[in-house]
C-alpha cells in the first residue's frame, strides 16, 4: 500500500469512528428535560399520542401534542415552533411518521434538547425524501392513499391492514374515523436544516411496518448515529407499544430509571 492510499485509509477510518461514536456520546450527554412536545404525522391527529402522554404525565413530564395542520411543511413547522416557544426549559421533540421531517427542521429551536423519531422520516437538509425512499422497496400502504382533489387520506382497507395492522380492529376503526386528511402541497416541502446533525437523536424502528420500510428506518437511524431500539410493531408503535416508546422518550429526556 502506498503512502497516499494509507493516508486515505486513516482518514476514512477516523470518519467512520466519528460517525459510530457520535450517537453514543449524544445519548449520554443530552440535557435533562421535563418537557416533551409530540408531533403526529399523516393519517392521524394529535390524539394518537394519548397512550404515550398518559405515561409521560405519570412520570412527571409536561407533555404537549401539536395539532399538525397537514397543509404545508412551513405551516406544520410553524405550528410546532409555537408550541416549543411555550415550553419552560429543555424540551424533547418527538415525531411520528411524516412528522420526522417537521422534527428535523423545528428541532433547531433553542428549547429542543433532544430529538426522538418514531418510525419516522429523517431527511438531511435539502434532501428529497421521496427519492431516498425509492431506493428501498415500496411499502404496501403507499398503494392505499386516495385523493379528493388536493386532499389525501388512507383508504379504510389500507389503514386497517398496513397502518394499524397490530391493533384490535375496533380500535383501528376508531382511529380511521378521526384521521386528518393532508394537502398534496405538504409532500413537496424540504427541510433547510437537519437538527439531528447537532442534537442527540433517538429512533424507534417498527420492524413490522407496512407504511415506512423498516430497512429505510434503519438506514436513517444509522445515518443519524441515533440511539436506536427495534419494536415488533406496525407503523403505530406509539399506540400498540406505548411502554417502549415512552421509555425511549424518557431516556432522551435524561429521566430514564
Amino acid at each position: 500500500m502506498n503512502r497516499r492510499m494509507f493516508s486515505a485509509g486513516l482518514v476514512a477510518g477516523a470518519a467512520a469512528s466519528l460517525i459510530s461514536t457520535r450517537g453514543m456520546a449524544a445519548a449520554t450527554s443530552q440535557t435533562a428535560a421535563r418537557n416533551v412536545v409530540l408531533v403526529h404525522g399523516l393519517f392521524a391527529d394529535g390524539s394518537c399520542w394519548s397512550e404515550v402522554i398518559a405515561r409521560l404525565q405519570s412520570a412527571g413530564i409536561n407533555a404537549t401534542s401539536v395539532q399538525n395542520p397537514l397543509t404545508t411543511l412551513a405551516e406544520a413547522v410553524a405550528a410546532a415552533k409555537r408550541v416549543l416557544a411555550r415550553q419552560d426549559g429543555p424540551t424533547v421533540l418527538v415525531g411520528h411518521s411524516f412528522a420526522g421531517i417537521i422534527v428535523t427542521e423545528a428541532g433547531m429551536h433553542p428549547n429542543v434538547s433532544a430529538l426522538v423519531y418514531v418510525a419516522a422520516r429523517a431527511p438531511d437538509a435539502g434532501e428529497d425524501y421521496a427519492a431516498l425512499a425509492k431506493t428501498f422497496p415500496a411499502p404496501p400502504a403507499s398503494a392505499g392513499i386516495v385523493f379528493d382533489g388536493d386532499e389525501g387520506r388512507l383508504s379504510e382497507e389500507a389503514f386497517l391492514r398496513d397502518f394499524a395492522g397490530d391493533l384490535p380492529e375496533a380500535k383501528a376503526k376508531v382511529l380511521y374515523a378521526v384521521q386528518e386528511p393532508f394537502q398534496k402541497a405538504l409532500l413537496t416541502g424540504k427541510t433547510s436544516e437537519a437538527a439531528w446533525r447537532s442534537k442527540p437523536a433517538f429512533y424507534a424502528v417498527s420492524t413490522e411496518d407496512r407504511t415506512i420500510n423498516p430497512d429505510l428506518q434503519r438506514f436513517m437511524a444509522k445515518r443519524m448515529a441515533a440511539r436506536t431500539i427495534e419494536v415488533k410493531s406496525s407503523h403505530l408503535s406509539l399506540i400498540s407499544h406505548p411502554d417502549e416508546i415512552t421509555r425511549l422518550i424518557l431516556e432522551a429526556a435524561g429521566q430514564a430509571a
